[in-house]
């Protein structure tokens, strides 16, 4: 693990053409050398787009493959690059929303694209709050909570933390910046559509909104053409919600993840086993 540190403290000296085109080549390598992940990425993509051609979707998982890697080399650039050079990286539109981000509890909904990491650094204007992963290598685990708190000041929860200390976090006027978009089982879950499958998804976004009268405000990174760099996008915040009905609520939020992707559908996280969980008595969709 050292050694692979060492290398990715190496790669953050490269120009991004170079480093995305490396993180490029490896992805395609990654494409046909996990047979496992490249089976799962094209499950999802038949249920999810059945309207495209296999050839289409193999393209998509192939690109798909090469972003996940440029995003994994690239985030060197997050944890050592410096942060003038980063910032000139990130380009963010309209703005980073920090007056309103700053006049109330905030949640910011960063569904799992492959850059969700540089939507992290763009929203770092101020405080945040967030879930973070213990990882079971110290060294490996030392750099993840670097390269988040090196922007500044932020507060880490993991999931055996329990809702208390966000909802803490909320009411404290930290942004929640929040990830609720994959298969985490049938508890705190309700199964609504996505892309037309029903899905275990999590209803903590509308329970955490209601809880704390936070506003919600989507946002999303991808990659600029040509390795120029980021787009981060701030969306409008969410008006009237969640309203009075959390499964309404939380399949408004599928349908949200439903149109980003198809506006950039090879950078959605399609690797991971979104159907994993199903109604009683449904079979497994993951053969």
């Amino acid at each position: 693990m050292r050694a692979l540190i060492a290398l990715l403290w190496l790669l953050h000296w490269l120009p991004l053409p170079i480093l995305g085109r490396i993180g490029n080549a490896v992805g395609s390598l990654m494409y046909y050398a996990i047979p496992k992940r490249r089976k799962i990425a094209l499950t999802n993509l038949r249920l999810c787009m059945p309207e495209l051609s296999e050839a289409e979707r193999e393209d998509i998982a192939k690109r798909h493959f090469q972003g996940y890697s440029r995003s994994i080399l690239e985030r060197s650039l997050i944890w050592w690059a410096p942060i003038p050079r980063l910032r000139r990286l990130i380009h963010i539109e309209p703005a980073v929303p920090q007056a309103e981000m700053e006049s109330g509890p905030t949640i910011l909904l960063c569904p799992h694209f492959v850059c969700l990491d540089v939507a992290g650094v763009a929203a770092r204007v101020i405080p945040v709050s967030t879930i973070y992963s213990p990882q079971k290598n110290e060294a490996f685990d030392r750099l993840l909570r670097y390269g988040r708190e090196r922007f500044g000041p932020v507060r880490l929860f993991t999931r055996e933390d329990g809702i208390k200390p966000i909802l803490r976090a909320l009411r404290d006027g930290l942004p929640y910046f929040m990830l609720p978009d994959m298969d985490f089982g049938e508890k705190d879950a309700t199964f609504v559509p996505f892309f037309g499958i029903p899905a275990a998804t999590l209803t903590a976004l509308p329970r955490l909104a209601a809880a704390t009268k936070a506003k919600v405000i989507p946002v999303i990174a991808t990659f600029l053409p040509n390795y120029q760099g980021y787009r981060v996008v701030f969306y409008p915040s969410w008006e009237n919600y969640p309203g009075d009905d959390m499964i309404a609520a939380t399949r408004r939020m599928n349908e949200f993840i439903e149109e980003r992707v198809r506006e950039n559908p090879a950078e959605y996280f399609w690797t991971h086993k979104r159907f994993k969980t199903r109604p009683d008595g449904e079979p497994s969709l993951y053969q």
